[in-house]
């Protein structure tokens, strides 16, 4: 769901400011691994350009109606803002795959319950996916999420292996801190750049080396490319593939 986050991130500093932050500008704060709380996001770039700041949970308001258009606890069919022009990066048949090749899954997200599922479930056609949401615990790259994640997907309370699939530099340094935080797992961080990338520019080769930078163990072409690192990778009923859509 990062697309459609992104741009409500740059319509609501637009708002308050006049100035549309680049996806390059975005990108460079991401990189710097602090900034996965978009609300947050949109007031340091605030900050940063010279604006004065709202208060926050004015921004919040701003900001969700760029992004909803409606009542967040509301009737999803209501919604007019930008969650309705997220583009898909998987089918439910990539969940299928995963299974297939030995892998359970489950979701460690920043967005907001109310997107998350309507993004998963009636979107994706998911039924009831296991799922970490804002709110469920603390921000990355705080790593209780992932943690409280893996110990539902995992059969034993300890041991077994964890890939957690994320596009920001938060998502691997969440990784690296669930290993600080549970050695009795194996931890792997596999990162993807946003798919506003292209494949080959300047700007995806410099967001991938801060991905590897940062630690993460594999840098994925794509999304759909966890499929066949899970075939590679077979590890079966005694792992669990995590993956951030935000």
């Amino acid at each position: 769901m990062s697309g459609s986050y992104r741009r409500a991130l740059q319509a609501t500093v637009e708002h308050y400011s006049g100035w549309q932050p680049a996806p390059s500008c975005i990108d460079a704060l991401k990189g710097e691994g602090r900034w996965n709380n978009d609300w947050d996001a949109s007031l340091e770039l605030l900050r940063r350009h010279g604006d004065s700041l709202p208060v926050r949970n004015e921004l919040i308001d701003v900001f969700s109606d760029f992004y909803f258009g409606a009542d967040p606890d509301g009737d999803p069919g209501n919604w007019r803002g930008y969650i309705r022009d997220e583009p898909l990066l998987v089918r439910r048949d990539f969940f299928t795959a995963l299974v297939r090749n030995g892998w359970r899954w489950g979701f460690v997200s920043g967005a907001e319950p109310p997107s998350a599922r309507f993004v998963l479930q009636q979107r994706l056609g998911l039924v009831n996916p296991p799922l970490i949401a804002m709110g469920d615990a603390p921000d990355k790259p705080d790593p209780s999420g992932l943690v409280q994640l893996s110990d539902s997907l995992l059969p034993d309370r300890s041991g077994g292996v964890v890939a957690y699939l994320g596009d920001t530099v938060a998502d691997v340094q969440t990784v690296l801190n669930a290993r600080s935080e549970r050695p009795d797992r194996h931890w792997i961080s596999l990162a993807v750049s946003p798919p506003h990338l292209r494949p080959g520019s300047d700007e995806r080769n410099t967001y991938e080396l801060q991905l590897r930078s940062a630690g993460a163990d594999r840098i994925l072409s794509s999304t759909e490319a966890a499929i066949q690192w899970s075939m590679d990778h077979p590890w079966a009923e005694r792992q669990g593939l995590a993956e951030s859509d935000r």
